[in-house]
């Protein structure tokens, strides 16, 4: 048995996201936080130390291959960021000013030199002039950011001068707007835009809005989708051709001026939970990188020009990428391996294993680590197990959450902490899950509860019966939909495991459906049915199968969780006490705590019980310590 890794190791390091070059390809801003603080950096495309690009509120981070935070100003000079406080700021040297005073979160800036025709007439463009050279930290007219506002239901473009008002440019059809774009000659804003019941990934259209396009001089909005597809990551290549994701065809795949890039049963792309992906993007002479997503890993696939591609990277997860010149910049990661924003130069004789590093999120002791083998399953449903380096000693089936999400191959530091200890890691891909195309996610609809709980049954089943797995040494794990799965799996297939795990769960379809954040108040209308149909939340609700649950059950959840409310969690453990089994469970509360527990102290606790619980459910050789 390998030396297993110490908690403080998994839960070391630095997040990393959102890397964006500079407009002269010089430098490469990103945001990193730690222990609590975020900052915005920026280094040299070559490499080198990072310094500061902002001495002013503390940056609003994304999160893993998200992003939405900041952009570039035209010259270079500085950044228009959103800071913690949810507003604007502009931070140029050592000098930052608030832009704006929405009192609510602001997200995706675009900064770009717009083009009005009703505000920018050469009288106008004259007077304002010597007003800048009186008020030379005043920006210009004509520069603007273009951001989501009120709670990602607006778009509003704000100018940088300090003096004019904001303007909305959406028109309210759609009840959310993510990810806006600025055409390269400043006329046309896009952003995607869909409204319940549909979510992004199920109906998303592109809005593009011509500035000043109408014969009064008002704007000319339209907007587009394929007939039985979602729009995503809509932007402009540099010669000002409209670009972005779609799945029309049955998969996500890139498209510039309405063609793709490559036509593949291949997903360009994952589904659209927050702002600021950056999974292409389209070089000048149209040179186009793509993050390509084969059953869970990873692949940077270069297109050119002449329709010749190349696979430069299959041995990371890629995100957040972006072409300057032949480089290709983004962050990436691997199982074992911390995300790190590199470089890769993908010229026609470049050597592209010799990436250029520029940060890394992970302390050095990860080096040291062997890194963890992951295969695909030969299982009817899509299933791959991380593999541990030396024999293997029980099983931890770990569900995803979602459930409209999947699992890739890259780095995990929860997953590593189990594999060191000799349990292999079973990861289904239930219907539902993305990265097989839009029929495989859609295939949820109006079963979620029942068929996500059925195809993970029937993956564990495959597994015993080859021999991969026992049920006598078998756990199933997961969090939020994945919780209320590891729910449905000991009340509907419990012959098939151990004990369950469950963090967060969802129990209760029909509450969830009414209490639930903004975001997802209306996921249930596609995966369940309309509120109206009462059987169907009832049938596939697991919290109406409670009194089933028998096998041993550590459940977890956060007090003041937005998401899933910790009152189902409550019920449930009650509705399996009121049926006499009570006994067979374990029910954790952390106070304070949200969708996913963030105190130190806390998670410490959470690896420890289910240290515990694993030693008391699973007979393992001394203990499996």
């Amino acid at each position: 048995m390998g030396r297993p890794l110490p908690l403080e190791l998994v839960l070391s390091g630095r997040d990393i996201t959102e890397p964006r070059p500079s407009p002269d390809g010089a430098r490469v801003g990103y945001v990193r936080r730690w222990r609590g603080a975020s900052e915005l950096l920026a280094v040299s495309i070559r490499g080198g130390p990072s310094t500061p690009l902002t001495f002013g509120p503390d940056p609003a981070a994304g999160r893993g291959l998200g992003g939405g935070c900041f952009d570039w100003l035209p010259d270079g000079s500085g950044v228009v960021y959103v800071a913690i406080d949810g507003e604007l700021w502009l931070a140029r040297g050592a000098t930052c000013r608030r832009l704006t005073t929405f009192d609510r979160t602001c997200r995706a800036p675009v900064v770009a030199i717009v083009v009005e025709p009703a505000s920018n007439a050469a009288a106008d463009q004259r007077a304002t002039q010597a007003e800048h050279a009186a008020r030379p930290d005043h920006d210009p007219p004509g520069r603007m950011v273009v951001v989501v506002s009120l709670d990602d239901g607006e778009v509003w473009m704000v100018p940088l001068d300090g003096d004019s008002p904001p303007r909305r440019l959406d028109d309210g059809r759609h009840e959310f707007c993510f990810d806006p774009a600025v055409s390269p000659d400043g006329t046309v804003v896009s952003w995607v835009g869909w409204s319940p019941p549909s979510m992004a990934w199920d109906a998303g259209e592109r809005v593009d809005v011509v500035l000043g396009g109408a014969p009064d001089g008002g704007d000319v909005h339209s907007s587009w989708k394929p007939l039985d597809g979602a729009v995503s990551e809509p932007r402009f290549a540099r010669d000002g051709t409209a670009t972005h994701v779609h799945d029309g065809a049955g998969w996500r795949n890139v498209y510039v001026g309405g063609r793709p890039v490559v036509v593949e049963s291949v997903e360009h792309a994952g589904p659209t939970w927050g702002m600021g992906n950056r999974s292409y993007d389209v070089g000048v002479g149209g040179v186009a990188v793509i993050t390509r997503n084969v059953g869970g890993a990873g692949q940077l696939l270069v297109v050119y020009p002449d329709g010749e591609s190349s696979v430069v990277d299959d041995d990371h997860v890629w995100g957040q990428v972006s072409i300057v010149g032949d480089l290709v910049v983004g962050v990436r990661s691997a199982p074992s391996r911390p995300p790190e924003i590199a470089v890769v130069d993908v010229g026609p004789t470049a050597r592209h294993d010799n990436a250029t590093v520029l940060a890394v999120s992970g302390v050095d002791a990860w080096r040291a680590v062997q890194p963890s083998r992951i295969e695909m399953l030969d299982t009817t449903i899509p299933a791959r197990r991380v593999v541990p380096a030396d024999d293997v000693r029980a099983t931890l089936c770990w569900i995803h959450g979602g459930p409209t999400d999947q699992w890739r191959n890259d780095f995990r530091p929860r997953l590593d902490y189990w594999t060191s200890r000799g349990f292999q890691i079973v990861i289904p891909d239930h219907r539902g899950s993305t990265g097989y195309g839009r029929a495989f996610q859609q295939a949820l609809h109006g079963g979620w509860g029942r068929t996500d709980v059925d195809d993970i049954a029937a993956v564990l089943a495959e597994l015993h019966l080859a021999g991969t797995t026992s049920a006598a040494t078998t756990v199933i794990v997961g969090g939020s939909s994945g919780g209320g799965a590891v729910l449905g799996v000991l009340a509907d297939h419990p012959q098939l495991v151990a004990g369950g795990i469950a963090s967060y769960p969802v129990s209760d379809l029909a509450d969830l459906a009414e209490r639930s954040h903004r975001l997802e108040a209306h996921y249930t209308d596609t995966l369940v049915g309309p509120a109206s149909d009462v059987a169907a939340f009832q049938r596939l609700s697991v919290i109406h199968r409670a009194g089933q649950i028998t096998k041993p059950l550590l459940v977890f959840h956060g007090s003041d969780d937005p998401v899933v409310p910790a009152e189902h969690t409550e019920a449930l453990v009650a509705a399996i006490g009121h049926n006499g089994h009570g006994d067979c469970v374990e029910h954790v509360v952390y106070e304070g705590e949200g969708h996913g527990f963030r105190d130190p102290a806390n998670v410490a606790d959470e690896y420890a019980r289910m240290a515990a619980f694993l030693e008391r459910v699973i007979p393992l050789p001394d203990g499996g310590r």
